[in-house]
């Protein structure tokens, strides 16, 4: 087993303790067997993992001495407020449990997502590096491949797919590329200055998912969701900008601010007569045009 996941494990430990004794995390490492073998934790390991772990992450596990030993991560702002590592420190968690509980794999269902594996790992030590990527590519709607050379400045995950957000060097244009379309990829001696102001987050922010069409302007959106989805909709929100106007119990109305591209409206239609989209005007007639079509499709039958 990695050292990391015996990290995550510790501070998942803790995280959902809230506060432990040192004897309590010791009896929890030793009755998991697929990662203790049965034997119990030091204090000399655990110190070594905690200064490890302040060391790689930044988190600090400090003990509170009145009341008794007990342990707690003094501060927990620092995983809830960086998105990246809430997110890496959960699905090491995750993963830490599947492993503790391999003998259900039959049922614990997962999605696979393509070709994580095999080109993410080498994109991330291109961009430590700001090194430039050649890439054989083949996009969704094309027949032939094409290769050519990107500058890659961030990567991300969305509906279990991973993207590379770059700068296309041919054509001097900042575009997205799916992972599990890249045929070839291979780094490059030359390297890349990052713009000093590039935030993938600011980037992506304006829009839904990963369709950035820069053509279409972030706009007020205000939806409907009717009794069966409000919950489902303030528990997963569309987007960060989300914010709830009313709820009349048999309905609720929701504000978003974004640019309406494509993967939106997808979503959208994805809800079905669950949700109404109220405005702009622009956007509800989009919607009709669509929901036109589709009915178009099956009214013969």
């Amino acid at each position: 087993m990695i050292q990391l996941q015996k990290y995550t494990w510790l501070i998942d430990t803790i995280r959902r303790a809230g506060k432990i004794t040192f004897e309590e995390i010791s009896d929890r490492w030793e009755r998991n067997k697929d990662m203790s073998d049965y034997k119990p934790l030091s204090r000399a390991t655990f110190n070594r993992w905690k200064d490890a772990i302040f060391s790689q992450f930044g988190i600090i596990i400090s003990c509170q001495r009145v009341g008794g030993y007990l342990y707690y991560i003094e501060n927990p702002e620092d995983i809830d407020d960086d998105d990246l590592k809430k997110w890496m420190l959960d699905s090491f968690a995750v993963g830490n449990l599947i492993h503790e509980h391999l003998s259900l794999k039959g049922r614990i269902l997962v999605n696979q997502v393509p070709s994580a594996h095999q080109h993410l790992g080498i994109l991330l030590e291109a961009m430590k590096e700001n090194r430039i990527v050649t890439i054989t590519y083949c996009a969704f709607n094309k027949t032939k491949s094409h290769t050519f050379a990107i500058a890659p400045y961030c990567v991300k995950l969305f509906e279990g797919r991973w993207y590379v957000l770059a700068h296309n060097i041919q054509y001097d244009d900042i575009r997205t590329y799916g992972l599990d379309r890249i045929e070839a990829l291979e780094i490059e001696d030359g390297t890349f200055k990052l713009p000093k102001t590039f935030s993938g987050a600011e980037y992506f922010s304006p829009f839904f998912g990963i369709v950035t069409n820069k053509k279409i302007e972030a706009e007020r959106i205000v939806i409907r969701a009717f009794k069966q989805h409000i919950a489902y909709l303030n528990s997963l929100p569309l987007h960060h900008s989300q914010k709830l106007l009313e709820d009349h119990g048999e309905y609720a109305n929701f504000e978003l601010y974004l640019a309406p591209t494509y993967d939106f409206i997808m979503r959208l239609l994805h809800m079905g007569s669950m949700i109404e989209v109220l405005s702009p005007l622009s956007l509800r007639n989009t919607m009709k045009e669509w929901i036109s079509e589709m009915y178009d499709l099956y009214k013969k039958d």
